[in-house]
């Protein structure tokens, strides 16, 4: 059986992905407009949620062999 990845294991090198690096080029994306960058992270959101439930929708439990999606994520 495999096990799933944890926080601290879901990348083996942890210098990837720099998240300084990510928050940057979020922000170079919106021309430093950090309103702009929220919004654009928030409809992605959204988007992301919208598809997580209609894929839940289309999907037996028994193809996902007892798998159910989580909408909120585990607190960090």
């Amino acid at each position: 059986m495999l096990e799933q990845a944890g926080p601290d294991q879901a990348w083996p090198d942890q210098t990837w992905p720099d998240q300084a690096w990510e928050v940057e080029a979020v922000l170079a994306w919106h021309d430093d407009n950090a309103k702009a960058a929220i919004r654009s992270l928030l409809d992605d959101c959204k988007h992301l949620r919208q598809q997580l439930a209609l894929a839940e929708s289309v999907m037996s439990r028994g193809m996902a062999r007892g798998w159910a999606p989580r909408y909120e994520r585990d607190a960090l």
